[in-house]
């Protein structure tokens, strides 16, 4: 593998903890392939603490729990989110998220979903030193993409499930390779989620409330293979998220909601492997294990679990702001981070806007960065505007 195919790599893997030049003498993150799975797409979530596992059902749910589906207040909705990334150093990295879903039959208890994740890292010019000079080699066009549909169904007035299927490519050579040492990695995932939402109940003060519930197992899958070696494929981002929240309606116009959520991603860490350099420090390696031996194994990692918290306050469904706190610990990357953000919906159409603002003292590929989401409901209202 050669000098540029090993940077190409490290980019895209290295991205998946969206720090960049910083002392990270104690960061070690858990690396995997597809690293954009785990950056929140859009807006909403973007503005309270990139988390969405529980929060209200909305266009972009098939991201975070296609479960939410069955409980939408529209019978159909497309969404499309756009996210620059890295600004600070490029402006021609983003991420494109559109999403769609649909009830099926007349009853309102099932759904199907789909959507499109599609990272764009930019053109790289490639050189290499031919005697004493540079020359050039062409330009690469790294990027990645998934596709999946999900099907959301809905077995009690208040519980539902949904499954999702998803086909992951990840190009960082940018289809320019001619020692064929890098190519396009394909795989396959599955999501598993769950969603619970109970019906209003008086609660604190005389106000009407309702608690929610979300779960979600994601990017199930086999490993990516970037160079047909098998000691290095890389993991899939598989990650589990619990969250819980609860809605209090102050009238019928006003609603506040309170979210907090824990995720963990479940692939393992580097370990030690006994031996040392010559310097006499631990060689660490990230174990060549199975998928599933791979998840058990991701318990031993005690950092990995990172927390969020989020706040929504929304009048009339109409208009909506928003604010969250995302907590990851020092060693896994050290993103930490306070957001804000707001909503506006008129008739059918709305716009979202969310801010992130870094608190941690290692940068953030996202810190000051504004997210934008559009969102259109081509349906009519369900049966569950009246919930």
């Amino acid at each position: 593998m050669n000098l540029t195919t090993k940077l190409l790599l490290g980019i895209g893997l290295s991205a998946g903890f969206l720090g960049y030049s910083q002392d990270l003498s104690k960061v070690n993150p858990v690396l995997t392939g597809a690293p954009f799975l785990r950056i929140a797409p859009d807006a909403r979530s973007g503005g309270m603490g990139d988390q969405g596992v529980v929060t209200s059902p909305d266009a972009f749910s098939q991201f975070w729990n296609a479960a939410k589906y069955p409980f939408s207040r529209t019978s159909s909705s497309v969404g499309i989110n756009y996210t620059p990334y890295m600004g600070k150093l490029t402006n021609d990295v983003f991420l494109l998220y559109g999403a769609f879903h649909k009830f099926l039959g007349q009853e309102e208890r099932s759904t199907i979903s789909a959507s499109i994740y599609y990272f764009n890292m930019g053109e790289v010019d490639l050189t290499q030193l031919v005697g004493n000079e540079v020359a050039p080699m062409g330009t690469s066009k790294p990027n990645e993409f998934s596709v999946d549909v999900a099907y959301g169904l809905k077995l009690s007035d208040s519980y539902s499930m949904a499954v999702t299927g998803r086909y992951i490519r990840s190009d960082l050579g940018g289809s320019f390779n001619t020692d064929n040492t890098i190519k396009p990695a394909n795989s396959f995932a599955v999501d598993v989620s769950a969603y619970y939402t109970s019906p209003r109940f008086s609660s604190f003060g005389g106000y009407d409330g309702k608690l929610n519930a979300g779960l979600a197992i994601q990017n199930l899958g086999p490993k990516l293979d970037y160079t047909g070696d098998e000691e290095s494929r890389s993991y899939l981002p598989t990650m589990a998220r619990l969250g819980i929240g609860y809605d209090m309606y102050l009238d019928d116009l006003n609603k506040v909601g309170l979210s907090v959520e824990g995720s963990k991603i479940l692939v393992p860490g580097s370990e030690f492997t006994g031996n040392y350099d010559a310097n006499r420090k631990p060689i660490y390696e990230i174990p060549n294990v199975g998928v599933m031996s791979g998840i058990g194994k991701s318990f031993k990692n005690k950092n990995s679990i990172m927390y969020s918290a989020g706040l929504e306050y929304s009048y009339d469904n109409a208009f909506a702001v928003r604010g969250g706190y995302f907590h990851e610990s020092e060693e896994q990357g050290a993103r930490q981070f306070a957001t804000a953000g707001i909503g506006l919906k008129y008739r059918s159409f709305g716009l979202d806007v969310s801010y992130l603002i870094n608190m941690s003292k290692i940068n953030t590929a996202l810190d000051n960065t504004l997210r934008f989401g559009l969102t259109w409901n081509i349906g009519e209202e369900t049966s569950n505007v009246d919930n």
